[in-house]
């Protein structure tokens, strides 16, 4: 027996070794073109100072397929790049969340953001049935308008088994809504006459992307940033129990239909709430959390950059009235609640 087992294990190791080094292979130039491109535009924001890393990695992204500069050998890796990086990036998110910072805010914040996330979903979902839009595409664009955009369409991607198409699509609608909302909040809290801090709280409880909650508590000014940001972060904390309601109920769904059944609560998940917990109780050194943002941001656009490599252009216009308008519909929900919570706690 101990022959048999010297004489197997030494076939077997360089085998794996020969299939590592293929899958590495076939891999590794998608792989290079998400991350390269990544960096690209990344340097086109430092460059241009008010545009999305996001959008700029979907639009690279787009153009290179749609132009037809992408070889077939690319596909393998591109794929792994929409998938991994996404996850990894979701999992770094949560150490921008502290429970002290939210807990400084009082109750009537986190009661605010459970109601935007709530209110922003189910109305969402209910709007893409009139509108006859498919429910996948309805889930993703209701957890991205209501929780925090491309992290939370990323988070529930998996769960609800949308395509690549289906979710870059979604992404594209969080930042191009999420992007109009920079100008128009201000200006609508003008015009109503709302105070700084009432307006911060309407930003943070209603704009899509964290950065572009950033760019609104900027122009607001004064101690209107944090506020606007910590309230956006409240609605962060809501991706983790929202993809697991979510993965609860495609269990459900999947029982005695033969398909595999998602976990309950994906591994990407249960990472995020670690690193809640970590900021939580550790004393984490700000350029520790500013190299970990820095991360994220790479992450998340290298993997926007591969989505967008899966979308052509045409199938996306030919899906584009009904989904625009239920885009434009959550938007409006959203900011609907976000500004009745704000009045209240504010």
């Amino acid at each position: 027996m101990e022959a048999l087992k010297n004489t197997t294990t030494p076939a077997v190791r360089p085998a794996k070794s020969r299939i590592a080094l293929a899958s590495f292979r076939v891999l590794s130039p998608g792989l290079a073109v998400a991350f390269g491109g990544a960096l690209v535009a990344i340097a086109v924001t430092l460059l241009i100072r008010g545009l999305s890393p996001l959008l700029v990695a979907i639009a690279l992204g787009l153009a290179a397929r749609n132009l037809g500069l992408l070889p077939e050998r690319l596909s393998a890796g591109l794929t792994v790049a929409s998938r991994v990086p996404l996850r990894l990036g979701i999992v770094i998110l949560g150490l921008q969340l502290s429970l002290q910072d939210l807990a400084a805010l009082g109750w009537g914040i986190p009661l605010l953001a459970v109601a935007v996330v709530a209110i922003g979903i189910l109305g969402t979902v209910g709007l893409g049935r009139l509108l006859k839009v498919p429910l996948r595409q309805t889930l993703l664009v209701a957890c991205g308008f209501s929780i925090c955009g491309a992290a939370a369409v990323a988070g529930a991607q998996p769960v609800v088994d949308a395509d690549e198409e289906e979710t870059v699509t979604a992404v594209a609608l969080v930042v191009l809504f999420g992007t109009l909302m920079i100008p128009s909040i201000p200006l609508l809290a003008s015009l109503l006459g709302l105070p700084n801090d009432v307006t911060a709280v309407w930003a943070g409880a209603s704009i899509h992307e964290v950065a572009q909650v950033v760019a609104v508590g900027g122009i607001i000014g004064g101690s209107a940033l944090a506020t606007a940001v910590t309230v956006k972060l409240a609605r962060v904390l809501m991706l983790a129990p929202t993809v697991a309601i979510l993965s609860w109920l495609q269990h459900r769904a999947g029982t005695g239909t033969g398909k595999k059944r998602p976990p309950i609560v994906p591994l990407f998940m249960i990472g995020f709430i670690v690193m809640v917990i970590l900021r939580s109780t550790l004393p984490i050194p700000a350029e520790a959390l500013g190299a970990a943002a820095t991360i994220q941001s790479f992450l998340l656009t290298a993997a926007m950059l591969a989505l967008g490599t899966s979308v052509r252009l045409k199938a996306l216009i030919r899906r584009g009235g009904r989904t625009l308008a239920l885009a434009a519909g959550s938007t409006a929900i959203v900011c609907a609640v976000g500004l009745a919570g704000a009045l209240l706690v504010a």
